[in-house]
């Protein structure tokens, strides 16, 4: 989770901090999400961000740091703060978001395209709404639960279930 908070303060997308630090996207994607790090995706990331590794490798904050009027103290502190709950929700929470919007795109893009491709072949049966308003019932069941919408099997009803089982308050 740091590695992603480092990457959106610097406004850089998975794809460019990939090509930054010569690692794989899908590596970025598996240390976001919280996996153990090589040491030398470590070092590749710290040299991307242009701090130590072991930063990366040690999320609390450091109590030998120089000075507090030091600029390079204060940015390494920073950066070497982990993440508070807070955070770690609205970055979970963003990266839903981004899931919805992205399967929004697509379906957008498919299902125009299948509706040029009937109307140009067969225009007297329209059976690209069948396919748009199946993938549509799941779209929106996406945004419902994206959004909070659904009422239940949500985070207060896991909640709920967690207390129940354990027969007691969380």
């Amino acid at each position: 989770m740091l590695i992603q908070k480092l990457r959106l303060q610097r406004g850089w997308s998975q794809e460019q901090l990939a090509e930054l630090s010569g690692l794989s996207v899908r590596t970025i994607q598996r240390l976001e999400r919280g996996q153990t790090a090589s040491v030398e995706s470590l070092k590749a990331l710290g040299a991307a961000f242009e701090i130590d590794f072991s930063h990366l490798k040690e999320p609390e904050m450091s109590t030998n740091a120089e000075t507090p009027d030091d600029p390079a103290a204060v940015r390494g502190a920073t950066l070497n703060r982990g993440l508070s709950a807070e955070e770690a929700l609205a970055l979970a929470h963003v990266r839903k978001l981004k899931g919805f919007y992205i399967h929004l795109t697509i379906f957008c893009i498919v299902i125009g395209f299948l509706a040029i491709v009937n109307l140009m072949t067969y225009h007297r049966y329209l059976w690209f709404l069948w396919s748009a308003s199946g993938w549509g019932i799941g779209l929106l069941i996406h945004g419902l639960r994206v959004f909070d919408r659904v009422p239940f099997l949500n985070g207060d009803w896991e909640r709920r279930q967690v207390e129940k089982y354990l027969g007691r308050e969380l």
